[in-house]
């Protein structure tokens, strides 16, 4: 936790109040929760690739980030790392480990400098007990969950490599006419989200660039042509 790379000073306790106000699952909770989920939040700076936490390893509670991303991710038999998800300001992460109070369903590594708060099982189960509306804000936030994994199984089974991309450029964008993916994933993330290889991104992006569709601007992508690329994410 925290190294001489990335040691900032700690953050006032207002500023988990307002965190905890952005976070989707925390939305509709009343101020009462709000002051008894912040009041037992701790903070934890992480530097970029210091790990946060092991798949496997006990779950130790829930994970709100403040700041920078984190990546969610598990590897298979054969040593390729498969990227879940890539987290942002005001999500949570370790849902899963939290409730069930089973391992850590997957490794959580900070992809930047990153600041975390974390909560614990049980004091989540404390807070619930005293306040049930804090459960169905996590049944609800669960539903939401399950209805994504359903999109990603289809995403796998039922759409090529290029599609598979193109809809995770478009998920990546950001602003309005000429949109660029962010977050700069490299062609070996892009391939661990999409459950391929290097090479095949690779060689997907360059004829995307052929077709016009999108350029390369320095480490980032451009959009040029959004709704060709939305037909491209259908096919």
């Amino acid at each position: 936790m925290g190294t001489a790379l990335f040691d900032p000073p700690i953050r006032p306790r207002s500023a988990v109040h307002d965190l905890l106000r952005q976070v989707r699952c925390f939305a509709k909770l009343s101020p009462e929760v709000i002051d008894a989920l912040a009041a037992v939040a701790v903070y934890l700076p992480y530097a970029a690739s210091e790990t946060i936490f092991l798949e496997g390893d006990p779950a130790i509670g829930l994970f709100v980030l403040e700041k920078g991303l984190a990546k969610i991710s598990r590897v298979s038999l054969d040593g390729r790392e498969y990227i879940m998800h890539l987290v942002g300001p005001g999500e949570t992460f370790n849902d899963v480990g939290a409730m069930d109070g089973g391992p850590n369903p997957a490794t959580a590594t900070a992809q930047t400098d990153a600041i975390v708060w974390r909560i614990s099982r049980a004091d989540l189960q404390r807070i619930a007990r005293r306040h049930p509306e804090l459960l169905w804000a996590f049944v609800e936030d669960m539903a939401s969950r399950a209805r994504y994994l359903v999109g990603l199984v289809e995403d796998l089974a039922m759409r090529n490599v290029r599609g598979r991309l193109a809809r995770l450029l478009l998920e990546e964008a950001t602003g309005t006419e000429l949109r660029t993916a962010p977050r700069m994933l490299t062609q070996e993330e892009m391939a661990a989200r999409l459950g391929t290889v290097r090479e095949m991104v690779g060689r997907t992006l360059r004829s995307m660039a052929a077709s016009g569709l999108i350029e390369f601007d320095r480490h980032k992508i451009v959009i040029l042509n959004p709704e060709r690329l939305a037909a491209e994410a259908e096919v």
